[in-house]
């Protein structure tokens, strides 16, 4: 008898499409950011496109979509004249002191000179840092990332934002683009696969986000196992506690497809892993 097959998906940009949500919401923080910079109405609306960002994501090494916020922020910032010295404040009043003393003409100039500005920033300043842009992001929501905050926000909208926090969002009130995300995969192909293989997901999300997304499209029942962002860090604490070892275990670092065939207990034949990423190349 042929032995079943093993096939872990990733979820976004595999099984989900999220060109209308988590690339969106990226461009949408990046806009909400520089909201109350000088010459803010110069800018161009959107500041750049979706394509351009992919091509950024699609460098490698930004498959969490929180550091390709800080990453394409960074870069942005690379053209913002800023006569403040470094941060010595704290959550959103650092953001509101920062903002007045910004100027956009050059970034506004840049965004507005080709049709991929992020993408030859990137070329040009792939390795730079940001005082501000990383003291912003700095801990966690609720801990003064307003970055990563503005982020969660915009994309799972007020009621799943306060379920998930515990707090209401500050600056968003409407729906999520979470919900604007659509199938790449008919429900149907799972169905038929999950009858002869065993189906795992290995995906770079929070578990309560994909959780959201198998149950929304009802794919839950066809992954019997799920590794999520939640596991890599929960496993990173236990390592650091144990050893005092700093690592990092998402993807490309292949903790989570060895976590999966560890926890396939059956004897399985083949094993394939889909992705789409650079960082996919484990």
């Amino acid at each position: 008898m042929d032995l079943k097959k093993l096939i872990v998906f990733d979820m976004d940009g595999v099984i989900v499409d999220v060109s209308g949500s988590y690339r969106e919401v990226v461009r949408q923080t990046a806009r909400l950011f520089f909201n109350d910079i000088r010459f803010e109405n110069n800018l161009p609306n959107p500041l750049f496109s979706l394509a351009d960002l992919a091509t950024v994501k699609q460098a490698g090494g930004l498959n969490n979509d929180w550091d390709l916020t800080y990453h394409m922020l960074t870069l942005l910032m690379t053209k913002v004249e800023v006569s403040i010295e470094s941060p010595h404040c704290k959550g959103w009043a650092c953001l509101g002191s920062l903002m007045p003393h910004c100027d956009a003409t050059a970034l506004s100039m840049h965004l507005r000179s080709s049709s991929t500005p992020l993408a030859d920033l990137h070329k040009q300043f792939s390795g730079a840092a940001n005082p501000w842009v990383d003291h912003l992001s700095m801990g966690d929501v609720g801990t003064g990332n307003i970055i990563k905050q503005i982020f969660q926000e915009l994309y799972l909208g007020q009621d799943l934002f306060r379920q998930t926090y515990g707090f209401v969002p500050r600056i968003h009130g409407g729906e999520g683009l979470i919900d604007q995300e659509s199938l790449l995969i008919p429900k149907s192909v799972f169905k038929r696969l999950a009858k002869t293989h065993r189906l795992a997901l290995a995906t770079g999300r929070p578990r309560s986000e994909a959780e959201h997304a198998l149950n929304r499209f009802e794919l839950q029942t066809y992954f019997k196992i799920t590794y999520t962002l939640d596991e890599c860090l929960a496993e990173e604490k236990n390592i650091y506690e144990k050893s005092g070892e700093v690592l990092h275990l998402s993807k490309p670092h292949p903790f989570m497809l060895d976590a999966v065939v560890e926890y396939s207990s059956e004897k399985l034949g083949n094993l394939f892993y889909i992705g789409d990423m650079p960082d996919d190349m484990l």
